[in-house]
């Protein structure tokens, strides 16, 4: 098998729980980390699948990496393999199919509910139950690229996430595990305490931690099905 190609675009928001999965399924993977300097590959030829991680800029800022990712994630899915995208990698899949990123009507950092659509693609990713409690950070949000089914959404965010055939865009941080959790929660940036003071749907730190044991097991067991399906028809082919 080909290996999996990770596209990472800041130290602090690496692959977490996906590593583990890949890791513990033997599927080979390749991580490129665009602020350590590693250049992302021209193409996807040589990968089975493209995973693209999130980060803390916008999809719209002139970044050459940025860019490059969209560029990988054409050319992946017109190759046929199939492509997943975390928050703002999402969202560059999004924006790469003509969609428009922009302010999310709220936003939303910590543990959050969306509401499923009640659709088999929606049920095939994320299992039977109505609703999922996911972990969020983001102050943007995507809208639906032309041919993408809508999976989930909240009243903070119409489109939680999107599928096209095999590919799967999503606004949340499925790949999260308790150390980059906790290694987030510390975060003392302004902006982010700023929000905190306007919006409800901000939450803290001590907040992010508490609610961990509680959301985090199930929210991995919606990450083990999310991620198989992801690379069902790379181990059928």
């Amino acid at each position: 098998m080909k290996p999996v190609l990770v596209l990472q675009h800041l130290h602090n928001d690496g692959p977490a729980y996906l590593a583990t999965w890949l890791q513990r399924h033997g599927v080979p993977f390749e991580l490129r980390n665009t602020e350590a300097g590693e250049p992302f590959p021209a193409q996807a030829v040589d990968y089975a699948a493209l995973a693209v991680l999130g980060g803390e800029m916008s999809a719209n800022d002139d970044l050459p990496s940025l860019r490059q990712a969209e560029l990988l994630i054409l050319d992946a899915m017109a190759r046929g393999r199939p492509v997943i995208g975390h928050c703002l990698g999402g969202q560059l899949m999004a924006r790469a199919l003509g969609a428009k990123i922009g302010p999310s009507p709220l936003p939303e950092v910590g543990w959050h509910r969306v509401d499923l659509q009640p659709l088999t693609p929606a049920r095939e990713w994320f299992g039977a139950a109505p609703s999922l409690t996911v972990f969020q950070w983001h102050e943007e949000a995507f809208s639906l690229p032309a041919g993408a089914v809508s999976l989930a959404g909240n009243l903070a965010c119409a489109h939680q996430a999107f599928a096209i055939g095999p590919h799967l865009g999503m606004q949340f941080h499925i790949e999260v595990d308790e150390e980059k959790l906790r290694l987030w929660a510390r975060s003392e940036h302004p902006g982010y305490r700023s929000q905190q003071l306007r919006h409800a749907t901000v939450h803290d730190g001590a907040r992010i931690c508490d609610e961990l044991s509680s959301f985090l097991p199930a929210h991995q067991a919606v990450a083990d099905r999310i991620y198989a399906r992801w690379l069902a028809a790379v181990s059928e082919a």
